[in-house]
């Protein structure tokens, strides 16, 4: 598996302590738990493959605690301990809970044919109909009816793609679930997780999840795909040798059904919406904890948007949402002081486990302690590092706040008054905008609050600054991009990225506690730092219409309009705001040939360069609409 995959369910693989101390949790472990494997029957008789770690102790009945993954429940052997002692997960041992974690249906040791993403089936008819809900439904029926010693009262968690199979458990209606935390859960494939933003195809995730994932086996196996044998280690250089999109499907081959699926369907049509978890999120009744990342590259939209779907349709439903300043997993490690270069003046991921998951589970698998004293929304808000604790998300009393886009690259709360006035670029498919300025294999986790001045200083990236402000502004919430921009051909690509710009004296403490060894040195110069708040593409073709995608009138000043993932940033005072706009991120995203064409299809002689223009004039203000905590 690729290093960014393993992340995806590093909650169950997270960083280790000591050895020794791993040693005395493992043998800890092996005193007190027994394994089983088994197989589960569903409804239609397929078989899944499960691991259950049962404690020892039966002087009283314990919960079950459950993660359903495609990713393996390795080890296999009931001599061969998962190393739940690696994390916070150790708390749910000590507490007594069973631990249960099952290949999903089609995948490792589990019978059955996979479906990426398999769409609710909320009209399932007869016992040959089924979908993650009803195969949920039927291992938690079988666990608390033949799990000797259980309490009756069973909990679903998971990462990633396990934050999904675990907002289907929650549309199971099985009486025992009590309590469901999906965690950076994927919620829509087209607009905002993983493989699509916006329509724009995630290229280096995608190949390099599907080049390790849903290779078909005919039979149950406990090894996985061999993976993809890259030339270089440089990925903007594979990436961009390797050429159109058409030439990756050639790579990837016909062993992986969904990549041609992908392909097949360039536009957000049926089979796209039936996979949109949002739209089947009702009638919800277990006790729901949604967990995401501020800086999760893969899934930050999913989480704000599960727990906001679940808002919508379930009014009253027990519901709370938290989310701190994580990459993808981050808060199921041992270290949440920092990312990249960015520090947090705290453990964020030991606050979370001590102070919002154990306790939640505590409370409604055993019944432990008092209502637990979450909050509806608890955020850690980065710049000031601090978590708030708030009765709704986004906050009643934000401000919608226009900044606009001004002459000679200035920003401000004011309308422009120019005539005329607009910035101009070349945007080059030969020479793309890289997303990081170094030279790597894997897709960084820390991107997203990188430094941004190498891409101030390309002559293909417009960037807008305001003057220092006098007082802290604090945003929270989703951001708008509200562009007005002319291009020279028919479709192009639109990056839009908030940026929080430190003093140039600015610096971190050379020596930090001891809790936070972890951090990198303090070597690099912060002064001037433009931390990444928060980036996104808009695809232009489908400004208008996701189901429908329209060509641009060359040089005609266009509206572009998109949402942003939610932010909770605060802006210090001495501080500067910057936007930054482009129109390539790569090889995050795949390069538009700048033709208004199926992308899936094009050949190299279809891609263009294209001069783009970004108005900011008194008759096409380009803005950005902040979320503003008065």
């Amino acid at each position: 598996m690729r290093k960014w995959l393993l992340l995806a369910c590093a909650a169950l693989f997270a960083i280790p302590a000591t050895s020794r101390a791993v040693n005395q949790d493992s043998l800890w472990m092996r005193e007190n738990y027994t394994k089983k494997e088994l197989y589960i029957p569903m409804r239609d008789g397929v078989k899944l493959f499960t691991s259950v770690y049962l404690p020892k102790d039966q002087s009283e009945k314990h919960p079950i605690l459950m993660s359903r993954t495609p990713y393996s429940c390795a080890p296999y052997g009931e001599d061969a301990f998962r190393p739940f002692y690696n994390n916070h997960y150790k708390k749910y041992l000590k507490e007594g809970y069973i631990m249960v974690i099952q290949d999903v249906r089609g995948t490792w040791m589990s019978e059955g044919k996979y479906v990426n993403i398999r769409p609710f089936n909320a009209a399932k008819k007869g016992k040959k109909e089924i979908d993650e809900a009803s195969d949920t439904y039927d291992t938690i029926d079988w666990l608390v009816k033949n799990l000797q010693g259980n309490n009756g009262n069973v909990g679903v968690f998971g990462i990633s793609y396990p934050g999904f199979y675990s907002s289907m458990s929650a549309l199971s209606g099985h009486p025992a679930l009590k309590a469901v935390s999906p965690q950076a859960p994927i919620a829509d494939w087209f607009i905002g997780d993983d493989f699509h933003h916006n329509g724009a195809f995630m290229l280096s995730d995608a190949f390099s999840f599907y080049t390790v994932f849903d290779h078909p086996h005919p039979q149950p196996t406990k090894t996985g795909p061999k993976g993809f044998d890259y030339y270089t280690k440089d990925n903007y250089k594979f990436f961009l040798e390797t050429g159109p999109l058409k030439n990756f499907a050639k790579l990837v081959g016909d062993s992986v059904p969904f990549w041609q699926e992908m392909y097949d369907h360039p536009n957000y049509d049926s089979w796209w919406q039936a996979r949109n978890v949002r739209n089947h999120l009702t009638n919800i009744k277990p006790a729901m904890l949604v967990v995401g990342g501020l800086f999760d590259a893969e899934d930050c939209f999913g989480a704000w948007n599960t727990y906001k779907a679940i808002e919508e349709k379930n009014p009253g439903a027990n519901n709370r949402v938290v989310v701190g300043p994580w990459y993808h997993g981050q808060w199921a490690s041992n270290d949440g002081t920092h990312l990249g270069k960015v520090r947090f003046d705290s453990n964020t991921s030991e606050y979370y486990a001590n102070n919002i998951e154990v306790p939640f589970f505590n409370y409604y698998l055993k019944g432990k302690g008092q209502t637990p004293d979450i909050a509806e929304a608890t955020v850690f808000f980065t710049g000031e590092n601090q978590w708030r604790r708030l009765p709704k998300w986004p906050p009643a009393e934000i401000q919608t706040t226009p900044v606009y886009l001004q002459p000679d690259g200035k920003l401000s709360f004011s309308k422009p008054a120019a005539t005329n006035s607009f910035s101009e670029y070349v945007s080059d498919p030969a020479k793309p905008v890289p997303y990081t300025e170094d030279v790597h294999f894997s897709r960084t986790i820390s991107y997203m609050t990188d430094d941004q001045r190498f891409a101030a200083r390309r002559p293909d990236v417009v960037t807008f600054e305001t003057t220092v402000l006098d007082k802290d502004i604090t945003l929270a919430g989703p951001l708008v991009a509200d562009l007005i921009a002319g291009i020279s051909s028919t479709d192009a690509d639109f990056v839009v990225k908030l940026i929080d710009v430190f003093p140039e004296d600015f610096k971190y403490e050379e020596d930090a506690p001891a809790e936070h060894r972890r951090i990198p040195s303090s070597t690099y110069p912060m002064g001037g730092y433009q931390m990444l708040v928060r980036g996104e593409i808009m695809r232009g073709k489908f400004r208008n219409s996701f189901e429908n995608p329209a060509p641009f009138v060359p040089n005609e000043p266009t509206a572009v309009k998109f949402t942003l993932p939610d932010v909770a940033h605060t802006f210090k005072k001495g501080h500067r705001i910057m936007v930054q706009i482009q129109s390539s991120w790569f090889p995050l995203a795949d390069r538009n040939p700048q033709q208004f064409t199926d992308i899936y299809k094009a050949t190299e002689s279809d891609f263009k360069k294209a001069t783009i223009r970004i108005y900011h004039d008194a008759q096409h203000p380009s803005l950005v609409t902040l979320p503003i905590v008065p």
